[in-house]
C-alpha cells in the first residue's frame, strides 16, 4: 500500500509518501480500511515513539535483567504523570519538572 499524504504549513505544502505491508489486499481492504490500519499502528507506536525521541530510549546501554523494563516502566509513568497535568509536550512537561524539585511528587501525590 502505498498514498500521498499532503501537509500545508503556511505557505509550505509537503508531501509525503507513506508505505505499508499489510494483510489484507487491496482487493480485499478499501482505502478507508487500509488508513485505519495505519493509523492504527501509530496509536502502538506513539507511546514508545515519546520515549525514544524525550528519553533517548533507543540509545539507552541498560539491556541486561529487568532494568530496559523497569526503565520503560518509569519513562511510562513519567510521560503518563505529565500528561495527566496538561503539559503540551512530553519535553516541556520535563523541563517545568526539573525547575521545582517538588513538583514531580505532587505529580504523584506524593507531598
Amino acid at each position: 500500500m502505498s498514498g500521498g499524504v499532503r501537509y500545508t504549513a503556511g505557505t509550505d505544502v509537503r508531501l509525503e509518501t507513506v508505505y505499508a505491508i499489510t494483510s489484507p489486499t487491496a482487493e480485499q481492504a478499501g482505502p478507508a480500511q487500509l488508513a485505519r490500519l495505519v493509523r492504527g499502528h501509530w496509536t502502538v507506536e506513539a507511546p514508545h515513539h515519546a520515549r525514544d525521541v524525550t528519553f533517548a530510549e533507543d540509545a539507552s546501554r541498560l539491556r541486561t535483567g529487568n532494568t530496559p523494563r523497569a526503565m520503560a516502566t518509569r519513562r511510562n509513568l513519567a510521560i503518563g504523570a505529565l500528561r495527566l497535568t496538561g503539559a503540551r509536550t512530553i519535553a516541556s512537561g520535563l523541563r517545568r519538572a526539573a525547575r521545582d524539585r517538588t513538583r514531580p511528587l505532587a505529580l504523584l501525590g506524593l507531598t
